[in-house]
């Protein structure tokens, strides 16, 4: 009987710094090893696996694709490394796999097929927020990103304002940097005075910033985050 391989997940830097800084040294050289990768975009994920220094040339490895647009049915075939016994990484574009990133649903078929799922140390943009923003991290949740059109949104922001005062729950949330400024701007105008407001802006990058005001302070001036990758935590 073939033993399965294990499944590591396996956290990418999400800012251009130092590696060392966010991927522990133990972490990089016990995947050094692996030949088989499953990523979100391949050529992200050879430059993560140069700069990891991987004992094998990038050109030899197996490297299969899965993004939002990688249907279910497809799941299946790239489990098939891992029935015939190989060890496997999966990549995210940057942070967590399957954490606001691809790989849920793979890594639960995974367990389907009884195969160990490893989660390796790294960043995750969502919980260093958390950390440093001063705001209730016993009870939270991460929202992913509040719907686009104007008047649905702004109905979201009230809810999560509301939800968050009554169940003393941080609400956390995202959007894509090009709508950050936008997103901003729009809850800036719908909350109320007294309710806080975390801005997490380029995390673990040289020019990290991490401030936490009220809606009153914030009114007073508004920081320029457009196009600049950012997190939001708001506790009513």
């Amino acid at each position: 009987m073939v033993m399965t391989g294990k499944l590591y997940l396996i956290p990418t830097p999400i800012s251009d710094c130092d590696i060392d800084w966010v991927i522990p040294r133990s972490v990089r050289q016990s995947i050094q090893q692996l030949t088989c990768y499953i990523a979100e975009h391949p050529k992200t994920a050879r430059r993560f696996l140069k700069q990891i220094e991987c004992t094998m040339p990038l050109q030899e490895m197996q490297l299969e694709t899965l993004n939002e647009h990688t249907p279910a049915r497809d799941l299946e075939k790239l489990l098939q490394p891992l029935l015939a016994g190989h060890d496997t990484g999966l990549l995210s574009e940057a942070g967590c796999p399957a954490i606001a990133d691809p790989g849920s649903a793979l890594v639960r078929l995974a367990h389907d097929k009884n195969i160990s799922v490893i989660p390796l140390v790294g960043p995750s943009s969502i919980v260093l927020a958390l950390m440093a923003s001063g705001l209730n991290g016993q009870r939270f949740c991460f929202n992913g990103y509040l719907p686009i059109e104007k008047h649905a949104r702004i109905q979201k922001i009230i809810e999560l304002e509301k939800y968050s005062s009554t169940h003393d729950q941080t609400q956390i949330f995202i959007e894509a940097p090009y709508r950050n400024q936008g997103l901003l701007e729009l809850i800036v105008q719908t909350c109320r005075d007294d309710t806080d407001l975390c801005i997490a802006v380029n995390l673990t990058a040289a020019n990290e910033t991490i401030t936490t005001k009220t809606i009153k302070e914030w009114k007073q001036k508004l920081p320029d985050i457009n196009k600049i990758p950012a997190i939001f935590l708001l506790q009513g």
